[in-house]
């Protein structure tokens, strides 16, 4: 027997793979569409974060949220690698090419690495990504690590 909250998920995630809601006021008012008559924007903001969705751009180049290709935290294993364009470094930063709207996606992967793995932390855009190194005497061995992750050539 399903549950008021699993329907509320359920629909949630069918409205985001519709792909054609930019602002999450238009979430709110799908999802109240649907029966949904409680459902809040503060509401809609959380399961946005819990469930990791983005703003990615769609098929006609709008900005709208979507689920990432694989819920939870992405891995190199996923297809977040066939999203990385380009991996280079100034000396002083590492910086990333994405596909468009893909930046975030591969970002919290990279901030999941931490400092260990030479990630002091990273700022994204829509389609780049700016690493700061923890060691910028490493600089090259980190973006070559970044790149393996990747596989990009």
């Amino acid at each position: 027997m399903s549950t008021k909250q699993d329907d509320e998920i359920r629909a949630f995630k069918e409205i985001l793979k519709d792909e054609c809601y930019g602002s999450q006021g238009e979430i709110v008012e799908a999802l109240k569409e649907m029966g949904f008559a409680h459902i809040s924007q503060s509401k809609v903001s959380r399961m946005l974060s819990k469930f990791g969705a983005v703003r990615a751009r769609n098929a006609k180049g709008d900005m709208v949220y979507c689920l990432p290709p694989e819920l939870g935290m992405p891995t190199a294993k996923s297809p977040l690698k066939q999203l990385v364009l380009d991996v280079m470094h100034n000396n002083v930063m590492i910086v990333i090419r994405t596909t468009p709207g893909a930046a975030q996606l591969i970002a919290r992967l990279l901030d999941s690495l931490g400092r260990s793995d030479g990630v002091l932390g990273t700022i994204a855009g829509d389609d780049t990504i700016f690493i700061a190194p923890a060691d910028t005497s490493q600089i090259e061995n980190i973006r070559q690590r970044v790149e393996n992750l990747f596989e990009t050539v």
